[in-house]
């Protein structure tokens, strides 16, 4: 039966990584592998089990509580990424990202490059890697006239933006699971993860900024808009804030993250309502008969606007790996790997490799079931920094990548071609500083 439940996860697992080729959002292979395999385990009354992580061993449990809390650490995670997207969108509906498209004022295209690459950077670290893409290749389609030199742009912007969303808590899905997980704290993880990330971005931002496809002045003129609000500067400002105030409400709380970015969103959206000057009615979200009401709130138009398949593909991805870690499976399979393989860095650097090729979400969940190392221990600092960076090496390796795949129609091959290498030597020097600065500066 063991088999049978492998078969089903690594067929779910393909239909995920060939979503573009079958034309299937990944939501619906995650969900139906989850069902499928918790319905195998309940069924066929398998043994199941919880991981002790203090005794390093397996004790037997029942389906309905183990199935429970796999569903809170899912929750909490869920929870957590619908708060901060709808600050996001708040932020959004008030046009607060134009202001950021204010500070561009060079011509350069080397100056340009680096502007964005910090900006990517920053941002993908507080608002996550995929909105931060979002972000700026909507605002470099205004400011780059030329597809060619934007593909180029658009590159180096999914190199940073993964670079930054791996040192922060909130910056990338796998590093907030991490985080969630009680397996990192925020001070920690910037500590080990920083330093290796800026390097992860600095690198091939030095190398490729001395290629042709940077040379030069941009031609034509900036787009000039105005924007929609004049709170958006007022909205960016505090909806940043509020994110970035989460891991100090935590660490002051000792509360779960997801109470936090409540809070935030909170905060965020009392402002949003005030600015706005709509009432707030929750029976208003249908009909055009109330829209002096509660549609045209900012807060139910950024809730609208919440990508859901994504969170309902989390949740399948969870619970199916979760599954897998209750029969034991993840256990023993880590046990075979450390026996196979004793260097732990090399095991890392190949989940790096491999959440280029499949997704970063199933492996660093399955990570978390496998170790027992205690919080903070470096292990799970490395896996932040892999998981996080190593999925530039292919345009469909991260979120960010696929996003930007579809915004500027960029080819496959040619991602692979100009920008995979560049990325592959950023996240390997990367992962060179991180070894060193473990083992002779910060001496774990």
């Amino acid at each position: 039966m063991e088999t049978i439940i492998i078969i089903v996860f690594l067929a779910g697992y393909l239909a995920i990584t060939l979503e573009h080729n079958l034309k299937i959002d990944k939501l619906i292979p995650a969900l139906a592998m989850m069902a499928i395999l918790w319905a195998i385990i309940a069924l066929n009354h398998m043994s199941v089990f919880e991981v002790n992580t203090e005794l390093r061993e397996l004790e037997p449990t029942h389906i309905d509580e183990i199935l429970l809390h796999h569903l809170g650490k899912t929750a909490e995670i869920l929870v957590f990424l619908l708060g901060a997207m709808t600050i996001v969108e708040i932020i959004d509906y008030f046009d607060g990202f134009a202001t950021i498209k204010g500070f561009i004022r060079t011509r350069s295209k080397k100056k340009l490059l680096w502007l964005f690459s910090i900006l990517a950077f920053i941002l993908s670290a507080i608002i996550d890697n995929l909105t931060a893409t979002i972000v700026l290749i909507t605002i470099l389609q205004k400011v780059i006239i030329d597809r060619n030199t934007r593909l180029w742009f658009a590159g180096m912007i999914i190199i940073s933006a993964n670079a930054g969303g791996a040192w922060s808590p909130i910056g990338d899905v796998t590093t907030t699971m991490l985080w969630i997980a009680n397996k990192v704290t925020a001070g920690q993880l910037i500590l080990h993860v920083l330093i290796p990330s800026i390097v992860c971005m600095v690198i091939p931002t030095l190398i490729a900024g001395k290629k042709k496809a940077f040379q030069g002045v941009i031609e034509g003129d900036f787009v000039k808009e105005t924007q929609k609000s004049k709170y958006g500067a007022t909205m960016l400002y505090l909806g940043l804030g509020a994110i970035v105030f989460v891991p100090f409400f935590k660490t002051i709380t000792h509360l779960p993250p997801y109470v936090g970015m409540m809070l935030s969103l909170a905060v965020v959206a009392a402002f949003a309502e005030i600015f706005s000057n709509k009432k707030f009615s929750i029976s208003s979200v249908d009909g055009g008969e109330h829209d002096e009401g509660g549609h045209h709130s900012p807060v139910h138009s950024s809730l609208s606007k919440i990508e859901l398949p994504s969170i309902l593909f989390f949740l399948g991805i969870l619970l199916a790996v979760g599954a897998l870690e209750s029969l034991g499976m993840l256990f023993h399979y880590a046990e075979s790997l450390n026996t196979a393989i004793p260097n732990t860095d090399i095991v890392v650097l190949l989940f790096g490799v491999g959440s280029a090729i499949i997704d970063n979400v199933p492996l660093v969940a399955a990570s978390i079931g496998m170790f027992g190392e205690p919080i903070d221990n470096p292990l799970w600092h490395f896996i932040a920094y892999s998981a996080g960076t190593g999925g530039s090496m292919l345009i469909i390796g991260s979120a960010a990548g696929v996003v930007a795949m579809g915004m500027e129609k960029i080819d496959f091959f040619w991602y692979l071609k100009k920008i995979a290498w560049l990325a592959f030597i950023g996240f390997i020097s990367g992962a060179v500083v991180f070894v060193l600065m473990r083992d002779f500066v910060l001496n774990v």
